[in-house]
């Protein structure tokens, strides 16, 4: 998704120093684990679609078909209240839209009659998950369940270290980078003096 997901952060401190916020945590299964709100999550529970609630119910069937279609769907769990947007895209990480596609690992209307299955995988507070589930197409009910992604997570952990090792090498150079601005900010002053020097003695010569 980004469902709870945000895009990386830009984050500027001072001249010429910026570093990119990590997207997932340190210890991504750790917390997956321990934090209460996985472990609820990880349960096969009640799930609900919660899109267009103000239709009449044959018209939310049909938009929630037609959402699945194309890739999307808003989705809650009932015992946790957690409202979830989405999306049902192979290569859901990919920059290239045309790289995200819709398939029948990531929505099928045919394992059973009468039921659609759905995948989604993203990144819920710092973590990679795959959430499963399938959903009655007529009650816009069923059963989900939040799995850790441990492929992506892989990914997303060397990512982290590079961001990581980055913002650490930009801190250690932190002090020669403020150095070095003061020492050109100290030229321009000067060459700024000389200027105006010069310029103060062709105006006496004038005169």
């Amino acid at each position: 998704m980004l469902s709870l997901l945000t895009n990386t952060l830009c984050c500027k401190v001072g001249n010429n120093f910026a570093t990119n916020m990590p997207r997932v945590v340190p210890d991504q299964r750790s917390t997956f684990e321990n934090d209460e709100l996985f472990r609820k999550l990880s349960r096969e529970c009640e799930v609900k679609y919660t899109g267009f609630r103000d239709r009449p119910t044959e018209e939310r069937q049909l938009r929630f078909q037609t959402e699945c279609r194309e890739g999307h769907a808003d989705v809650a769990f009932v015992a946790t209240g957690t409202n979830l947007n989405l999306l049902f895209e192979s290569n859901a990480w990919s920059e290239r839209d045309e790289d995200r596609v819709v398939t029948r690992e990531y929505v099928d209307f045919d394992r059973e009659p009468g039921k659609v299955h759905l995948k989604s995988r993203f990144i819920m507070n710092g973590v990679c998950v795959v959430w499963r589930g399938w959903l009655d197409l007529q009650r816009l009910d069923g059963v989900g369940c939040m799995e850790f992604d441990s492929e992506r997570a892989e990914v997303e952990d060397a990512l982290y270290r590079e961001q990581r090792d980055e913002y650490n090498r930009r801190l250690r150079d932190f002090p020669d980078i403020q150095r070095q601005y003061r020492e050109q900010q100290e030229r321009r002053d000067q060459e700024a003096e000389v200027v105006e020097a010069l310029l103060c003695i062709s105006e006496d010569r004038k005169s």
